[in-house]
């Protein structure tokens, strides 16, 4: 499966990655490129386009597109997911940056890896998974806790 969003990413553009290749397809292929091309390129080549607006995985009703992969694909049921979205979505939505404190901090790494990384949008899931990994087994044990 092949997914489309806008090139230059950062926060929802590569959790949303992550995401999908953990809990929907394994061998997802992400395509980055510019905003005024994602719908053109996701029509000719059968993505779904992410995280762009008027698509059902992007920011709609207040969701972040991390959120809306959640609700659609079913993983709501995972708490751990839950806790790890909230961070997301604070990270990502500016207005919602204090409904978790760990959202200022997924901001700053996120966006400090768009600054050393640039376009190289491949290369930030590469380095940042990791990170979302660790994230998420942190989530699992918040979630666990007595």
């Amino acid at each position: 499966m092949k997914w489309i969003t806008r090139e230059n990413a950062n926060v929802d553009r590569i959790a949303c990655p992550w995401l999908v290749k953990r809990f929907v397809d394994s061998d997802a292929e992400f395509l980055y490129v510019p905003r005024d091309d994602v719908m053109r390129v996701a029509a000719e080549t059968g993505a779904i386009p992410y995280d762009v607006p008027n698509v059902e995985l992007g920011h709609v009703d207040g969701r972040c597109s991390f959120d809306s992969i959640l609700l659609k694909y079913k993983l709501t049921s995972d708490p751990a997911l839950v806790e790890l979205a909230k961070i997301v979505h604070a990270a990502d939505v500016k207005d919602d940056r204090e409904t978790s404190p760990e959202g200022h901090g997924l901001y700053a790494i996120a966006h400090g890896f768009a600054v050393v990384h640039g376009f190289d949008d491949h290369k930030k899931i590469e380095l940042e998974t990791p990170m979302y990994d660790a994230l998420y087994a942190w989530c699992q044990k918040k979630v666990s806790a007595p």
